[in-house]
């Protein structure tokens, strides 16, 4: 596989990760079905500036989220398609998981909402790699730096399990991820629109010189600690090679029309990355607005575990009237991440860090208004959807 050469121009499409507003607040269903079915990509100048424009200040948080430390997240897929309608609006936050959930979901558009600037540059890093890559194998080889060379290199009809065996054992080298750095650079600033100060060019190296540094062992990291492993969190590999209830692979790089779905929306410029505190006064604000400008509705909203940290900081408040302003319908769902209580949660499933699971947005919005979750614990046990059990 060849090193990032400058891409050529392409205009580019933004997915958004889209949060909810309440049902009467939002447009007409008929005028949502017919904006919907529009798909245009969106210039690369326009996705540069929603995502500047909608982005707060840079905020702290106490770990590199380089990958989803979440082994349960194929929990609810089978439930997701069977409550979400195709099509609306997506929003999200961290790494690599909201791929696979936007596969699933197949949205017009997403927003991945992240207090950390990184996360931004990150997902930028991933945009450039989907730009380049006509298929998961060449995906995995410019976001690890490891070239595809040799008779044994995978194509794209590839499995999971030999992708993750090819790239156990691929080297790489100086050479090649200094070149892809800076074409990477280049393809983010001229292709995107999107400028790189100083410290975004750091920002950027240090991810992308992490992944090719672990490769398949990348994971997330807690409190400074940068070792492989450490904590017990899940590896890149083990989050690709995870199985769902029925034990069926489900990530979105172990399926070729997964990956080209995820694709297209990043060629077309509609994922969208933005700087945002759940519970500011901008970000989320802003991501509904658009929303509903635009006629779309929230299908689903990858929380994460967030909202533990909202309830510590006791800023929940503001993430609810965020909320408020999303343009939601009755089948809008949050997905959630119960860590650290998992092993409580009636949802959690042995061997696994966390529970995963599903709530209608409208039912938190009225559980909400009576005074029902005087705490998070509360909130992620009251009328949760679990996946399916085998």
């Amino acid at each position: 596989m060849p090193t990032f050469a400058p891409a050529r121009k392409l205009l580019l499409a933004l997915v958004l990760v889209a949060v909810a507003l309440p049902l009467a607040a939002g447009p007409p269903a008929a005028q949502v079905a017919r904006l919907e079915e529009r798909r245009d990509p969106i210039p690369a100048e326009e996705f540069s500036r929603l995502s500047q424009e909608m982005s707060e200040e840079d905020g702290y948080f106490r770990s590199d989220n380089f990958t989803s430390n979440e082994t349960s997240y194929l929990h609810v897929v089978d439930k997701l398609r069977e409550l979400v309608a195709a099509g609306g609006a997506y929003v999200g936050v961290g790494p690599e998981q909201n791929f696979t959930y936007i596969a699933k979901i197949r949205p017009r558009i997403a927003f991945i909402v992240d207090i950390r600037r990184q996360a931004v540059i990150q997902h930028l890093l991933y945009k450039a790699a989907f730009h380049r890559a006509e298929n998961r194998a060449q995906f995995l080889s410019l976001l690890l730096s490891r070239p595809l060379t040799g008779s044994g290199a995978p194509g794209a009809d590839a499995t999971g399990d030999q992708l993750m065996e090819y790239f156990a054992r691929a080297d790489a080298g100086e050479e090649t991820f200094m070149a892809n750095l800076a074409a990477v650079r280049k393809t983010i600033q001229e292709d995107f629109r999107f400028p790189l100060g100083e410290k975004d060019r750091q920002r950027l190296e240090y991810v992308y010189g992490a992944f090719r540094r672990d490769g398949l062992e990348i994971s997330f990291r807690s409190d400074g600690v940068s070792r492989p492993g450490y904590g017990g969190f899940p590896s890149l590999r083990d989050l690709v090679l995870q199985r769902d209830q029925r034990g069926n692979a489900g990530n979105f790089l172990t399926s070729e029309p997964d990956y080209r779905v995820v694709r297209q929306l990043q060629l077309d410029n509609r994922v969208i990355p933005v700087v945002g505190d759940f519970a500011g006064s901008k970000a989320l604000a802003s991501v509904g607005g658009y929303l509903t400008k635009k006629g779309y509705r929230v299908a689903a909203f990858y929380t994460s575990n967030v909202e533990q940290f909202l309830f510590q900081n006791g800023v929940f408040a503001g993430f609810v009237e965020n909320v408020k302003k999303l343009p939601i319908d009755e089948r809008s769902l949050f997905i959630r991440a119960v860590t650290g209580r998992g092993q409580g949660h009636p949802a959690y499933i042995a061997g696994h860090r966390t529970a995963t699971v599903l709530q209608k947005i409208g039912v938190f919005l009225s559980d909400q208004e009576k005074g029902l979750y005087p705490g998070y614990w509360e909130m992620v046990t009251s009328h949760f959807i679990a996946g399916d059990q085998p």
